[in-house]
């Protein structure tokens, strides 16, 4: 069912496959993403067709430098008719979440989005509302442009499980990407693969998937490297660890095993860790890539032989 899933993606979203396989990674994983790259190559289209194979709801919220933590969360309206506070949804109540440019808007409309993505829930008014499930905030940013911006903190960063990048296509899949468009083959006709009850089952199924306490360790002493590297101004936070944890898991039950390898570890580590991780003024004017760093860190790592 997955590789069916994966497939069907591939077939309407021209690009790495394995972007597609790190954003199912964050789903059954339960986690979020966060897409930067520059504009057209393609992020709106991929949680599009992410949400269309799901059959999930899809929303979309546009940041601007206006929008408001009420556009997001919602607010309380007065009804005139019942003298009481109604509730009135904001863009946050669907399954898949597209957050366009969400480093346009100010800090304060970013933060609203902390609990609906660390809970799952959202507090207007006093009143706590569970959102929809399975729910998932995939995010965009153009890392080029910063005029008018408003870059995410380290807080904010941390709570997106990957970092991923698009890229541009190659020339095989450029041309695809125009056929596609000249035969009307778009995310709307997208027909869905599995279901949300589908989801929730399978992220249940890879909370299952046994790690060592070997593997465990591995983890930790990568951790305990980018703790110890001199370009990084802080190392990995227990949170990362825990992200690195869960998509080494959805990594290895999307493989059809029940239990994490080291190189189910070594898949994923860049992509949960680099995000996270600051790098120190030298190192910035050295133009030293963290995802670089990581890999070579990791090999440093005792790897367990069990």
């Amino acid at each position: 069912m997955i590789n069916e899933l994966k497939e069907k993606m591939h077939e309407y979203f021209v690009g790495r496959e394995e972007i597609i396989e790190n954003l199912l990674i964050c789903l059954f994983a339960g986690g979020h993403v966060l897409l930067e790259d520059v504009p057209g190559v393609g992020k709106t289209t991929l949680a599009r067709t992410l949400a269309k194979s799901l059959d999930c709801d899809f929303g979309r919220i546009q940041f601007t430098p206006d929008t408001m933590p009420g556009d997001v969360i919602g607010t309380e309206i007065f009804n005139m008719k019942t003298s009481e506070f109604e509730y009135r949804a904001g863009g946050i109540m669907h399954q898949i979440i597209l957050a366009d440019e969400i480093n346009r808007t100010s800090p304060k409309t970013q933060s609203s989005l902390l609990e609906a993505m660390a809970e799952g829930q959202v507090t207007v008014g006093g009143v706590k509302r569970k959102l929809m499930e399975p729910f998932m905030v995939i995010a965009t940013q153009n890392p080029v442009e910063f005029a008018g911006t408003y870059p995410l903190p380290e807080a904010q960063i941390d709570r997106f499980m990957m970092r991923l990048s698009i890229g541009y296509p190659s020339k095989e899949e450029e041309l695809r990407l125009a056929k596609n468009r000249l035969s009307g083959k778009t995310t709307d006709s997208i027909e869905s693969i599995i279901s949300a009850e589908d989801v929730l089952k399978i992220r249940e199924e890879v909370k299952k998937v046994t790690i060592k306490d070997a593997v465990l360790e591995y983890m930790r002493e990568i951790i305990d490297l980018t703790r110890n590297e001199s370009r990084f101004v802080l190392g990995a936070s227990p949170r990362a660890m825990l992200s690195m944890m869960s998509a080494a898991q959805a990594k290895a039950y999307m493989k059809g095993r029940d239990f994490v390898k080291p190189d189910d570890v070594k898949a994923v580590a860049a992509y949960t860790l680099a995000h996270r991780l600051t790098l120190t003024s030298e190192a910035k004017i050295g133009r030293e890539d963290p995802a670089k760093i990581i890999t070579a860190l990791i090999l440093k790592a005792k790897v367990p032989m069990e």
